[in-house]
């Protein structure tokens, strides 16, 4: 008898902590004793598991960090930050820079642009899809598109729709997905981190600000470019004014080139550094910052 009370104190207590943890699951906030740096977020929804993986170990960012990236690029792409409806995004821009392709705008080629992206993106295809030895022609034959290559550039030998149609039917594709990523971080996402580490920075916001760089402009090459950016930004080692002189310095020529439409550019990179400002630097618990900075009206 005279246990009874305790037990029963025993027993209300753990079912008020197994409420908790099944009403926090249904809700996404973190359980009691669940250790925050693996607790899922509603963010990471926006990627298979191997990609968070994949992205956490190669560039120390999380599901919500990156989700808050990809969303600042959507800004000025597609005007939306509903930025996973676009991995079957197929269109020729009239750029000169050959058809543009997907969430992070990989390019086939043309006269504005003579290291385009494309044809790496479509043999990493061929190789996420099973090919023991994996082609650019191979990743256009698995999904029915005539093309092959013109020295640098890639040519499609089918019309914008059958070839752009079938593009949007890899939209819900986990080896296009899976592609998808793999070039991008090689391509773009590996040389920006570098290029923010070998400066001690680590922050979203910066590795975020010269991938956004790198996907518009190039990542190496003529001044231009990421390289070329980072190159008139000074030398300063406190992160915010290194920024804050990259910014000014990307925003001179963030509307030329066909780069950008005017004022798209300046607007583009006026979100990264009013989220600077803001102090915003880790893109945690940002939503609101986010969706602020990108409230502006695409031309």
């Amino acid at each position: 008898m005279t246990n009874a009370k305790p037990a029963k104190k025993m027993t209300k207590l753990l079912v008020v902590l197994l409420s908790f943890t099944l009403l926090a699951s249904l809700s996404g906030i973190s359980a009691p004793f669940q250790s925050k740096a693996y607790a899922a977020t509603p963010h990471d929804k926006n990627f298979s598991p191997a990609t968070l993986q994949f992205l956490r170990a190669n560039t120390g960012l999380d599901g919500e960090q990156w989700d808050n990236i990809m969303k600042l690029v959507n800004k000025p792409e597609q005007d939306s930050l509903d930025w996973t409806k676009y991995y079957g995004y197929c269109e020729d821009i009239g750029d000169d820079r050959g058809y543009t392709i997907s969430i992070f705008g990989a390019t086939t080629g043309g006269s504005n642009d003579k290291h385009p992206d494309g044809p790496a993106l479509f043999k990493e295809f061929d190789a996420a899809s099973g090919a023991s030895n994996p082609s650019v022609e191979g990743g256009l034959s698995r999904i029915g598109v005539r093309g092959s290559m013109n020295g640098s550039i890639l040519k499609i030998k089918d019309s914008e729709k059958v070839f752009c149609g079938k593009i949007k039917g890899l939209q819900n594709n986990d080896a296009w997905r899976e592609a998808i990523w793999q070039t991008f971080y090689k391509v773009y996402i590996k040389y920006s981190v570098q290029q923010a580490r070998q400066r001690g920075f680590n922050s979203a916001l910066t590795i975020g600000s010269f991938v956004d760089t790198a996907l518009n402009q190039g990542a190496t090459g003529d001044s231009g470019t990421l390289e070329g950016v980072l190159s008139r930004s000074g030398k300063s080692t406190d992160e915010k004014t290194f920024m804050k002189k990259f910014y000014a310095q990307r925003t001179l020529i963030v509307d030329t080139n066909e780069y950008n439409q005017p004022p798209n550019g300046k607007n583009r990179v006026k979100q990264w550094s009013q989220l600077l400002d803001m102090g915003k630097t880790d893109l945690k618990n940002a939503d609101a910052a986010i969706v602020k900075v990108t409230n502006w009206k695409m031309k």
